[in-house]
């Protein structure tokens, strides 16, 4: 995908960069695969804020994504549309199966308007299949990870994200090398989806100008040293003082740089064969 920049026509503009939507072939989505939701503003049940700096926004249709497809196996599909959808990152794929049912699913990059893609135990290793993780050769990429048997597909499903099957010697399990250079075991009897996202580019955006994130419903982010002490531990004081802390803290107070705040006896430690964090 290419981006497109844009003339420094006003100081918002300069440096601004956007999508070109080259790889889009229909503006408007399937209406019974769509639904309204409600603007939560980063609130929970209770009302309170439980997300900051939320709120706002362009007005937009939910699209109902299908991440597991399981009903649909040894059913072949056609693609009728590569669309943009507003709650994800990477582009979607509408797709016709030949019993006539349509459903969105995630577009994988070099896809096009007219392939066939397919879900079984075993089939072609060709963008968009979906197979058992069993029968992934080492070395190939996958998105759409099914962590659960069953559940649907939970990991790597950003634009331009993909996983590398590392090793398949285990009986049970497959080893998976996310992006974040984790390396994670995952029953070979979930399903996984061959290739790569679309939307490489997305990371090389440049936003440009706060209004733009306030169409994506984001708000401003004050910096706690211009609050009030009751508001951060870094408020309060005379001027342009200090902190007047040692270290950075959070809004709730605990230390903001290099504190591990991830449980030591978190269950999914058992299926972490490498942390990110090691070399």
């Amino acid at each position: 995908m290419a981006i497109k920049n844009y003339k420094p026509t006003t100081p918002g503009r300069r440096g601004m960069s956007g999508y070109s939507f080259e790889e889009i072939t229909t503006s408007k989505p399937e209406k019974k695969l769509t639904v309204r939701l409600n603007k939560r503003a980063g609130r929970n049940n209770q009302g309170r804020i439980t997300i900051r700096h939320r709120g706002g926004g362009h007005k937009r249709l939910y699209r109902i994504i299908d991440f597991n497809a399981a009903d649909k196996h040894n059913i072949e599909a056609t693609i009728v549309s590569v669309e943009y959808d507003p709650y994800r990152t990477a582009y979607i794929m509408l797709v016709n199966y030949k019993d006539g049912e349509k459903r969105y699913h995630l577009a994988p990059q070099d896809i096009k308007v007219g392939d066939k893609i397919i879900l079984a135990d075993k089939t072609k290793l060709k963008p968009g299949n979906r197979m058992l993780l069993r029968n992934f050769p080492v070395g190939f990429t996958v998105y759409n990870i099914e962590l659960t048997k069953g559940k649907g597909g939970q990991m790597i499903r950003s634009a331009g994200s993909s996983a590398k099957v590392v090793s398949q010697e285990d009986e049970m399990y497959t080893q998976i090398q996310l992006p974040s250079g984790e390396v994670r075991l995952v029953n070979k009897d979930c399903y996984a989806s061959f290739g790569m996202l679309s939307n490489l580019d997305h990371s090389n955006i440049t936003i440009g100008k706060a209004g733009r994130m306030r169409n994506m419903g984001r708000r401003p982010q004050v910096r706690g040293k211009v609050m009030n002490p009751c508001d951060h531990p870094h408020g309060g004081g005379e001027g342009s003082n200090s902190i007047g802390l040692k270290h950075p803290k959070t809004p709730w107070g605990m230390p903001a740089l290099g504190y591990k705040t991830r449980s030591r006896k978190k269950y999914s430690d058992r299926v972490i064969v490498k942390s990110r964090h090691r070399k």
